[in-house]
């Protein structure tokens, strides 16, 4: 059963972090918008105005994960490894309000017209969607044949990514493609007034973000065209990834981590952030992704697969939650990884990534101890006492 649903909504005496902490306001949501912000709101008489009183709740702005594999990742194990994909409740129970799907390895029997229509459907289900265009190979997958005609003529087209780097799973690109395509991304974003990032996959190989490096001092593309992700991977490529933050440069944690044997490093995300801030890399740097629902795959070091997990979306939030808990961040400064920073990365702000007038009402209203009680979706409420109420076209009472 879906939920009812009203033009207005006033949440009352709700403690707001936009990300900003302004303190105790009352939030009227009109349609998908955030209509008033103010210390007491009072609804006209006759008004269809859904009101919730959340005292003692927080409300931070809707999560963006701007690394979900919409439609399934994997399969570097055969075709019976192939991950499955992602679902509405996958992405809700998570906080998640907008998310950026992406192709990964497998750019054959993935499609992005298909990656577009997932998109296009869970748009239609109650989230907000974007996707890259391309996957790990280069020359890349896309629509129009070309990565800046996707861009320029497809809207939900914001970037073009996942494009593999320093790893034995990526078309070993040249400096030169992978210029070329920041340069195709930089002139569709120009044209289109759309962000036109180029993401990278980036592995385990010996070359790390050398090719950015040159390609940055070269002049011509500015670093903060690149997106490199998966930073955390080990402590090689964390030290590269700071010193990238450092030259200006933003850089991408992934949240999802697999207990693999040979998998983990010791790095998870809260940690990589952590040891970032340390080192003198500012919270504005750092985005926090999930990479839900990629392959999680380990191998030898003969290359041999040894061991696959599914990524989860649930971790973005999780990792926020241990950085609180861990004392290394407010919660002020640690939602601002998977809300404010991202959009500002991708465009999108200020209609997504804070709670302002005239913003999308994507909201998440945490309890006392900073859990999901209510997720609102341009200005539907998803999530209503950390139960779904909202479900996909197949979803059966969160089941599939």
């Amino acid at each position: 059963m879906q939920n009812e649903k009203h033009f207005f909504t006033l949440l009352k005496g709700v403690e707001v972090f936009a990300p900003d902490k302004i303190g105790k306001r009352d939030i009227l949501i009109a349609g998908d918008k955030i209509a008033a912000l103010e210390q007491e709101i009072e609804v006209p008489a006759g008004w269809d105005c859904r009101v919730i009183d959340l005292e003692s709740c927080s409300a931070v702005p809707g999560f963006i994960d701007g690394h979900v594999h919409l439609i399934g990742g994997g399969g570097e194990g055969g075709y019976a490894t192939r991950t499955p994909e992602v679902q509405l409740g996958d992405v809700i129970n998570a906080g998640v309000t907008t998310v950026v799907g992406c192709l990964g390895t497998d750019g054959t029997t993935r499609h992005m017209s298909s990656l577009l229509a997932k998109a296009r459907g869970l748009e239609e289900e109650g989230v907000t969607t974007y996707i890259y265009t391309g996957s790990y190979e280069v020359p890349t997958n896309t629509i129009t044949r070309s990565v800046r005609d996707d861009i320029i003529l497809i809207d939900k087209v914001i970037g073009c990514g996942e494009i593999a780097i320093a790893d034995h799973r990526s078309a070993q690109p040249s400096k030169e493609e992978i210029a070329n395509l920041a340069a195709q991304s930089r002139v569709g974003g120009m044209l289109s007034g759309k962000a036109g990032v180029l993401q990278l996959h980036v592995g385990d190989g010996k070359k790390k973000l050398a090719d950015l490096f040159a390609i940055a001092a070269e002049g011509e593309i500015p670093i903060t065209q690149f997106l490199p992700t998966h930073i955390s991977r080990n402590p090689e490529l964390l030290e590269e990834g700071i010193r990238f933050a450092k030259l200006g440069g933003k850089i991408d944690i992934t949240t999802s981590s697999a207990n693999i044997p040979g998998k983990r490093t010791g790095i998870t995300a809260a940690k990589a952030v952590r040891y970032c801030l340390a080192q003198g890399v500012g919270t504005e740097q750092i985005t926090l992704s999930s990479d839900g629902n990629g392959s999680m795959p380990a191998f030898d070091g003969d290359g041999r697969l040894i061991g696959l997990e599914a990524a989860r979306i649930g971790s973005l939030f999780e990792t926020v939650q241990e950085l609180m808990e861990e004392g290394a961040l407010t919660l002020e400064s640690a939602i601002r990884l998977i809300t404010e920073n991202p959009a500002k990365n991708l465009k999108l702000y200020p209609k997504k990534g804070c709670i302002q007038v005239g913003s999308d009402a994507d909201l998440v209203i945490l309890d006392e101890v900073k859990n999901i009680q209510y997720v609102f979706a341009k200005g539907n409420m998803m999530v209503e006492k950390k139960q779904q109420c909202v479900f996909g076209t197949f979803e059966k009472n969160g089941k599939q």
